[in-house]
């Protein structure tokens, strides 16, 4: 079974998130990624633990959303080892497509 995690602050985007992830766990810190299959991050709140979730999860699938106005923190966010990065209304739109295999990573 795929474990997904999301390092996800805002309780509106976790509602989300778990609505359209099927068994998604909502983790506290970078430390609590190990082990998980995809990490799901905020840029916007959680900017600073990118480079240790890559640390933490290294063959894992690292997706990160942030503001689409911020176009530098999700700069910041694939250099910092996300493999996908989205604008928040991209990755809303249907946060297990966002996760999928196949999914691109246009906003970056």
């Amino acid at each position: 079974m795929t474990r997904v995690v999301a390092l996800v602050g805002d309780l509106m985007d976790q509602s989300h998130v778990r609505g359209s992830i099927d068994g998604l766990e909502i983790i506290r810190s970078a430390a609590d990624a190990s082990g998980a299959d995809v990490v799901i991050v905020d840029v916007a709140r959680h900017a600073g633990s990118i480079a240790a979730i890559r640390r933490a999860v290294p063959g894992g699938l690292l997706v990160a959303y942030g503001r689409h106005d911020d176009p530098a923190a999700l700069a910041a966010a694939s250099a910092a080892g996300a493999d996908r990065v989205f604008a928040r209304s991209r990755f809303f739109k249907d946060p297990a497509a966002a996760i999928a295999p196949e999914a691109a990573s246009p906003d970056q």
